[in-house]
């Protein structure tokens, strides 16, 4: 242990997890170690870039608060959210498809009756959302809770409003007996991630775009189904095959159309997937 050297150190600290207890975390402590340490070799990593690596995570910390989430972002772009979305939410052939979560996401909405306006005075043109929760089965999901939320016509969350007192397009609903909802908003539009933090200079570096096709946030949950987090893309937008986080799915695009009152709508049919027993 005093004549470690960069061919024998790798089993060295693999040893020194060997006696923890939780097999679960020994087994990711681990491999862990392996795939940074045989990282660091393949690419013949510098102690300057090391250092530099360390002061983008430390940056990346500090950009986070109780309103956004620089870590989530970070995972975002680089597929890792989604990649993990996708192994643990491998669902029978009929089930809605689930995305990443997003930073933006906090407890907590305002809770609405079916047709309020969860806009509550967000900037954009309004329209009005019709969905329906139903099992696999086709069993209609009552009394699901369906937590909703969106970028307004700027591009923002209401919590990237400084001073903003109150919620904007954001809310929480419960489903009817038929497993129906609805409620009015505003039309969704895309929007760039936010890039004044290292996600950005992550970007900007590699020459990518910040922007996300045009979407709308559901959350649902009910009593024996998988909790469900997803999104309603806009069908058309120019970004669907470049999204900055990768998490479009075909089965998750639909139409936006306007009516003749001027108003939009978006009508969406969510499918549950029932808990495994046991």
């Amino acid at each position: 242990m005093r004549n470690l050297n960069q061919d024998n150190i790798t089993q060295a600290v693999l040893a020194r997890f060997a006696d923890t207890p939780d097999p679960r975390l020994r087994e990711i402590l681990i491999s862990l170690v392996q795939h940074l340490h045989a990282f660091a070799r393949e690419v013949k990593l510098t102690e300057d870039e090391w250092f530099q690596g360390i002061q983008y995570l430390t940056a990346t910390g500090r950009k986070c608060d109780d309103k956004r989430q620089e870590f989530i972002l970070l995972s975002d772009v680089l597929g890792l959210s989604m990649l993990t979305i996708a192994m643990n939410n491998d669902k029978p052939a009929g089930c809605t498809e689930a995305t990443v979560f997003g930073p933006f996401y906090f407890d907590g909405a305002p809770e609405y009756e079916h047709g309020d306006d969860v806009a509550n005075g967000a900037e954009g043109e309004p329209c009005d959302v019709f969905a329906t929760v139903r099992g696999l089965g086709g069993e209609p999901v009552a009394n699901a809770v369906v937590d909703v939320w969106q970028a307004d016509a700027g591009g923002h969350y209401d919590v990237q409003h400084a001073g903003l007192d109150h919620a904007e397009n954001r809310g929480t609903l419960r489903t009817r007996p038929d497993g129906s909802l609805h409620f009015r908003s505003v039309v969704a539009v895309a929007y760039p991630i936010p890039v004044d933090g290292p996600v950005g200079d992550l970007l900007r570096a590699t020459k990518r775009h910040p922007w996300r096709p045009a979407h709308l946030h559901f959350k649902i949950e009910a009593p024996g189904y998988e909790r469900l987090i997803t999104h309603v893309f806009r069908e058309g937008d120019e970004y669907l095959d470049s999204d900055a986080v990768f998490a479009v799915r075909q089965s998750l695009v639909a139409p936006w159309t306007k009516q003749d009152n001027g108003r939009w709508r978006l009508d969406f049919d969510f499918v549950l997937n029932p808990l495994k027993q046991g």
